[in-house]
């Protein structure tokens, strides 16, 4: 049974390193082609970066999800729900970002398009 718990350890722990690397990847991507963006003065800007940011905290907070596995006691338990909860307040707040991003460009499309139809 010690073999077990061991085993899984050990692949929860390459797991969270896993998705702790893919999730600061996807955020330094998502900050460099914000970059790119903003220097190419695009209207999208904000909404890629945040669509970046919202994608790779995903993956932070599934390594924090799996980090629950591996708790060993109460204390570390409360310190990794705490992270959950930043890390998915964070994520709502972003996906909230997103969604008055998107309404905000489609409602500003709506009338260009109309003028060139006519």
């Amino acid at each position: 049974m010690d073999f077990f718990h061991h085993l899984l350890t050990e692949i929860v722990d390459v797991a969270i390193l896993l998705f702790e690397f893919l999730g600061v990847l996807v955020i330094i991507v998502a900050g460099i082609k914000g970059i790119i963006s903003l220097v190419k003065r695009s209207d999208l800007t904000r909404l890629n970066l945040a669509k970046g940011m919202a994608l790779g905290l995903e993956f932070k907070l599934g390594s924090e999800i799996l980090r629950t596995v591996v708790v060993r006691d109460f204390s570390e338990l409360i310190t990794v729900a705490g992270i959950i909860a930043l890390r998915a307040a964070l994520t709502l707040l972003i996906h909230w970002e997103i969604k008055n991003e998107e309404a905000h460009h489609e409602s500003a499309e709506l009338p260009g398009q109309d003028e060139k139809s006519d």
